[in-house]
C-alpha cells in the first residue's frame, strides 16, 4: 500500500497572494521562492520539529477568532521576538502564550484574517529521525 510521508505544502486562497507572502517574508523571514511560496527546507528545522496534520471536528472554537476553515502552525526560534514583529507588521496577537510538553505556542491573525499559530519546540525534543 502507497502512504503519505509527509506534508508538501500548505496551500490557501487569500486575496492578494503577493502581498500576503511579502508580509510573511519581512514581518517572519519566510523564505519566499520566486513564485512567492514559502519553502522550508528539512536542515533549517530545529531539533524535534515535526509536520503535523491534524483535522477538527467543525464545531471546533480552535482557530477563533478566525472565520476560516483552517490555522496553519509556524516553527519560530523566537515565540516572543516573532510576536512582536507581526504585530509592528499590523497583524493582531490573539491569547496569551501558552507553554507545555509540545514546547511554547502564540496566535496571531494575519493581514487576511488567517488565524496562525507559532511554536518553539521543547528544549529537549527528540532529534529528528
Amino acid at each position: 500500500m502507497a502512504k503519505a510521508l509527509g506534508v508538501g505544502g500548505i496551500f490557501f486562497k487569500c486575496q492578494d497572494p503577493h502581498k500576503l507572502a511579502d508580509w510573511y517574508d519581512k514581518w517572519l523571514g519566510v523564505p519566499m521562492e520566486p513564485n512567492h511560496t514559502g519553502c522550508f527546507r528539512p536542515e533549517t528545522l530545529p531539533v524535534g520539529a515535526i509536520t503535523a496534520w491534524g483535522p477538527f471536528k467543525s464545531t471546533t472554537k480552535y482557530f477563533d477568532p478566525s472565520t476560516k476553515d483552517f490555522m496553519f502552525n509556524l516553527i519560530v526560534d523566537d515565540l516572543e521576538g516573532a510576536l512582536a514583529q507581526v504585530v509592528e507588521g499590523g497583524a493582531e496577537v490573539v491569547g496569551e502564550i501558552e507553554e507545555g510538553e509540545y514546547g511554547r505556542f502564540g496566535w496571531f491573525m494575519d493581514p487576511e484574517g488567517n488565524k496562525v499559530e507559532l511554536w518553539v519546540p521543547p528544549p529537549d525534543a527528540a532529534p529528528n529521525p
